[in-house]
């Protein structure tokens, strides 16, 4: 039998499958587009750059996240209607029609921004370049992904609150 939490659940599952699907290949598009420009750059000083589309990927996908986690959440009168209930019980949700909600946000940060972003990859790259010798390139990559990542995710926190600001009350 289908209960209000069994079709939440779902929804939810449909909405975090379909976003991890687009940010697989948009990850997939990133890398090899990268890999190809970076490959045709022999004699410029960008050639030192390939294999670090893992880095970019990942600051880009923390920056999302970022954003994404700043932005407000709508709590829709439309959700409330159907019996079905994506507000915690324990939090009060403020009323705006602004931003996104809470399944918009599963899509997109828990699917699209989880299979973006990668730290399985990112360990892997640290690994091989150890492997090969390069141990200052591996601790710098690892510094790079570590330090941009985090400035990335504050940034788009930041500038999601600023735009969000003036048109919901934020804390």
């Amino acid at each position: 039998m289908l209960t209000p939490t069994s079709i939440a659940l779902a929804q939810d599952s449909l909405a975090i499958g379909t976003g991890a699907v687009l940010g697989a290949l948009a990850r997939y598009k990133v890398g090899t587009t990268a890999t190809e420009y970076l490959s045709k750059q022999k004699n410029s000083s960008l050639s030192k750059y390939q294999g670090w589309h893992t880095a970019g990927i990942n600051i880009l996908g923390s920056f999302t996240l970022g954003f994404i986690s700043g932005t407000p959440t709508i709590y829709d009168n439309i959700i409330a209607k159907s019996g079905i209930s994506q507000t915690p019980p324990s939090v009060a949700a403020p009323s705006t029609s602004v931003g996104l909600t809470p399944r918009m946000k599963l899509m997109s940060g828990v699917g699209f921004c989880g299979s973006f972003t990668t730290f399985s990859t990112y360990s892997v790259d640290i690994v091989n370049m150890f492997y090969k010798g390069e141990i200052l390139r591996g601790i710098t990559y690892a510094g790079v992904n570590n330090v941009g990542g985090v400035m990335a995710a504050w940034g788009g926190l930041v500038l999601a609150r600023k735009i969000y600001n003036g048109v919901v009350k934020l804390k």
